[in-house]
């Protein structure tokens, strides 16, 4: 659907370091949207117990504070939407579906989680939205308090998207005990980074056609940082914006190398460095100084849009706003089920028919036994495709495999909730009905996604069996619904004439019950075939 006027929104990114918003002007006539204010909270989230690896207390209150101020600069703007993200610091932490739960809560807000790879694909969104690529290939960098990531892409599909579990406040909590830094602890991170940075690195090089050599972009707190550092030595001024500024391999190891002899104290007194970032920014700088060493690139160039910009841009996409360089990005949800699909040798044919049995029932019962939108629609589309890649694994509880492979196989376009809806829709295709006991469907915190998994997988369950013999037996499926009986009937038109369709009735008869129960009606189904027109 094309909107025609300009939408108010807000976009915000909950990080290991700080939490970042952006409230944006769309305007779908041209496509463009315009920031129309912005605002950033050092409440260091990451900063865990030692002990336990969870979030703690004064780190969870000091962000939801910094929420309660977003939504309220948000509301004062007129927005009509705020999206809201968490990355590495609440994706690893013990309690970080607790403190999500809590925020909705006290706030009313809801956090999505997305995953490393989920995060790398938007920023790449953000960065496109800022920056012209020309067809030529580019690496993008981001350094953030919990993880850093690196992006491959051409202003096209991103050819290397990666994730890698080292980030400015990560590492100076883990590895610096000293101030000023001992070499012995300088030379042990420098190469800690090093390692940590060799394979993402040789995995990008190998997306690289003979002879390329990209561009280097640089965006996140701690680059802008360095920038702006560089700037006022080198031209006795900070541009506004920093947008395109450039420093090179050479100045960043001399700045590395001056940080490295100060002490934290000594750091904040450089103009421009506040105290939160003085107690970061040698881990971030030596990141970004073994990165360009790795990737034997001379030039980092600043871009100020990242995460936020790009969870803006995705929301564009999805709303039909887009359909020129990024096209290729609004079938990215579709794209990714099918890649994973063949990764997992799935029987494509027999799943699709799955899946469109699947999505003709969720129709056909909308507005009558659900109200479930395309959102969800979406999301037992993928479930469908996927419910049998549990078999590369082993033959036996296949759907519990298939669960593990969906949660943990980096869906892109997905946020944490959405994978997890459809991994749990994928388990319960066979066996047993979603339990309180399970572990898998305990994981899905947000109530309104349980529910979506104990009305939607029965429909997946039916959808299977209507295919049970995998060679296309049934041509369509009508339904008809009787209030006054509170019967389902299931007209099923057969693809042969004559086959009576033995297999898919029986399957059908011992997969109706949680149907049944779920929706308080029966299913009577009816096959329609020349026989039953022609009795003998």
């Amino acid at each position: 659907m094309i909107l025609e006027h300009d939408r108010i929104l807000t976009a915000i990114d909950v990080g290991t370091n700080s939490i970042h918003m952006v409230v944006v002007r769309i305007q779908p006539a041209l496509p463009t949207f315009t920031i129309i204010a912005s605002e950033k909270d050092t409440v260091r989230l990451g900063e865990r117990c030692h002990q336990t690896g969870e979030l703690t207390e004064s780190a969870m209150q000091r962000a939801i504070e910094a929420l309660k101020r977003c939504q309220e600069i948000s509301q004062s703007l007129g927005s009509e939407q705020i999206m809201a993200v968490a990355t590495s610091a609440v994706r690893e932490a013990p309690n970080g579906h607790e403190f999500l739960r809590r925020v909705e809560s006290e706030l009313g807000l809801w956090i999505n989680l997305i995953s490393g790879v989920e995060e790398a694909r938007r920023i790449y969104l953000g960065v496109l939205s800022g920056v012209e690529f020309n067809n030529t290939p580019h690496v993008v960098i981001d350094i953030g308090g919990g993880s850093t990531e690196l992006i491959l892409g051409d202003g096209h599909d991103p050819r290397s998207l990666s994730s890698t579990k080292i980030g400015a406040v990560r590492l100076t909590n883990e590895y610096v005990t000293t101030d000023p830094i001992s070499s012995k602890e300088f030379e042990a991170l420098q190469a800690y980074i090093r390692g940590m940075l060799e394979r993402p690195i040789d995995e990008l090089r190998t997306h690289l056609k003979p002879g390329e050599i990209p561009r280097l972009i640089g965006t996140s707190g701690t680059i802008e940082t360095l920038a702006m550092l560089h700037a006022r030595e080198q031209l006795g001024l900070v541009p506004t914006p920093l947008q395109g500024y450039s420093f090179t391999r050479i100045d960043l190891e001399e700045m590395t190398h001056r940080f490295r002899r100060m002490t934290t104290a000594e750091r904040s007194q450089i103009p421009g460095m506040n105290d939160r970032r003085a107690e970061i920014i040698l881990a971030g700088s030596l990141i970004l100084q073994e990165a360009m060493t790795l990737l034997n690139l001379e030039t980092v160039t600043i871009c100020q849009r990242s995460l936020r910009e790009g969870m803006i841009v995705d929301w564009m996409v999805t709303h039909g706003l887009i359909e020129d360089r990024l096209r290729y990005q609004s079938s990215i949800r579709q794209r990714s089920i099918l890649k994973t699909a063949q990764k997992y040798r799935v029987n494509l044919d027999h799943s699709e028919r799955v899946a469109a049995f699947a999505l003709s029932l969720f129709d056909q019962t909308q507005g009558t036994l659900h109200e479930w939108g395309t959102e969800e629609r979406e999301l037992l589309w993928a479930a469908a495709i996927l419910h049998n890649c549990g078999h590369f694994v082993s033959h036996s509880a296949h759907h519990k495999h298939s669960y593990y492979l969906i949660r943990y196989g980096d869906l892109l376009g997905y946020t944490e909730t959405e994978i997890e809806t459809i991994a749990n829709l994928a388990r319960y295709h066979r066996k047993n009905n979603p339990k309180k006991k399970h572990e898998n469907y305990r994981n899905l915190s947000s109530k309104p996604h349980r529910r979506v998994v104990d009305q939607l997988s029965p429909l997946v369950r039916l959808a299977v069996a209507l295919d049970r013999r995998q060679i296309g037996a049934i041509q369509t499926i009508t339904c008809e619904f009787s209030p006054t009986t509170r019967e389902l009937r299931l007209h099923l038109q057969p693809t042969k004439p004559f086959d009576e369709c033995a297999l898919e009735l029986w399957s059908l008869e011992n997969k109706k019950s949680s149907f049944e129960s779920e929706f308080g009606l029966k299913l009577v189904p009816l096959l329609e075939t020349e026989m039953a027109k022609f009795p003998v």
